[in-house]
């Protein structure tokens, strides 16, 4: 009499395929329908000199893309989409309220399918980069009333595995389980967000993509547009504003301070006889180059309020205490005529928070649009990510 054993070596027995059956049958009966859009490999990115992003031709779902950061930015999905059924724990979606922001405390979902049943449909196990739709996680009753279809609810597959609930007494697995996240509107799945929507009760084409009806870029932009516009109001540019504070102008000999509003037709000690007046008299203004000293206090504006003219040439005719900006000059120059030549006052130096609002070497560099030319002739953007600046180049 043979001994009796559950395990057989290389084969499936018929107590494991009744096992089998057994189990797919409660996933048909009990599981959810899921729809899965099959990761495929690397998009076609042409031709390239760069031998740590090497270009596929073919589908190939283990391909890296970038080997320096080993990532998969423009992934590849299949136009068709495979119907599987899945079990999983429906949890309640709470927020996190004790840490400033919203954070989902259980955003992560493990799923489970069946093992023989999902490599059939599906030509292989699900592997990190695929995409689950969860069609009974539909919302038919958006605040958006704007919305012509449901919103849909996707996640991505990050790891899979054979749970230790999926092993039957022939000791041979049955189940395969993977854990899921939200999916993001990011790079990776341009592929899935760019497809059309179409209206599921008039089987028409609204028109918008995937991406305008789930991704919240455009809520996210709008807020920070807005924390950036309240900010430059409350502090439009760095350093200090000395603006507000008033220059009393001195004697240029005697260091006394002087009358700033000069002499003018109300003054009643001018007399009739005073010879070294003009019609043309004008108010004085500070002779100090610079009365304010400190961090960031320039801002190319004349003290007291005084009136600037700017351009990139000096005017040919001027009066003693006129001030003038440079607009040629980085930062901004302003200089002050003493009636023989003009003398440098301060240099615009206080410039905007904001990357690339203003005309400072910072934001010269966020908004570098220049090209250079290599010895070999090759053109190539001053401003690129490390991947490109540190690509891996053949020797000559």
């Amino acid at each position: 009499m043979p001994r009796i054993s559950m395990w057989k070596e290389g084969a499936h027995t018929n107590d494991f395929k009744f096992f089998d059956k057994n189990i797919k049958e409660m996933f048909t009966v009990g599981g959810t329908g899921i729809h899965v859009h099959k990761y495929l490999g690397i998009l076609d990115q042409g031709s390239s000199s760069d031998l740590s992003q090497p270009n596929y031709t073919e589908d190939d779902p283990l391909a890296i893309q970038d080997f320096l950061f080993l990532e998969n930015r423009d992934r590849k999905y299949a136009q068709d989409i495979y119907n599987l059924r899945g079990l999983y724990n429906v949890a309640d979606t709470d927020f996190d309220l004790s840490q400033f922001g919203l954070f989902l405390q259980n955003d992560t979902v493990f799923i489970t399918f069946h093992l023989a049943d999902m490599n059939a449909i599906l030509g292989r196990s699900l592997m990190s980069g695929d995409v689950l739709e969860l069609p009974h996680l539909r919302d038919y009753n958006s605040l958006d009333t704007t919305l012509e279809v449901a919103l849909k609810r996707y996640y991505v597959v990050q790891e899979g595995t054979r749970p230790t609930e999926g092993y039957s007494p022939s000791w041979w697995p049955h189940l395969w389980r993977v854990k899921c996240t939200p999916l993001i509107d990011s790079q990776e799945y341009r592929d899935i967000l760019d497809t059309i929507e179409v209206n599921e009760s008039t089987g028409e084409s609204t028109g918008a993509t995937l991406r305008d009806l789930l991704s919240t870029y455009k809520q996210e932009l709008e807020v920070t547009n807005k924390v950036v516009a309240q900010a430059e109001k409350e502090v439009p540019e760095s350093g200090y504003d000395t603006s507000k504070f008033y220059t009393i102008p001195a004697d240029p000999v005697t260091g006394a301070p002087l009358d700033p509003s000069g002499y003018n037709a109300d003054d009643t000690s001018i007399t009739c006889d005073n010879s070294n007046l003009t019609s043309d008299t004008m108010r004085i203004s500070p002779l100090e180059s610079s009365p304010y000293k400190g961090y960031l206090v320039g801002d190319g504006l004349a003290p007291n309020g005084f009136p600037i003219e700017m351009g990139t040439a000096f005017p040919a005719v001027s009066n003693e205490g006129e001030y003038f900006l440079r607009l040629d000059f980085l930062p901004n120059r302003l200089f002050r005529f003493n009636g023989n030549r003009w003398i440098k006052v301060e240099d615009d130096i206080r410039s905007k928070l904001t990357p690339g609002s203003g005309n400072t070497l910072r934001d010269g560099f966020f908004n570098n649009t220049a090209k250079t030319t290599n010895n070999d002739n090759t053109i190539i953007d001053q401003r690129q990510g490390l991947s490109q600046a540190l690509s891996a180049k053949a020797d000559e």
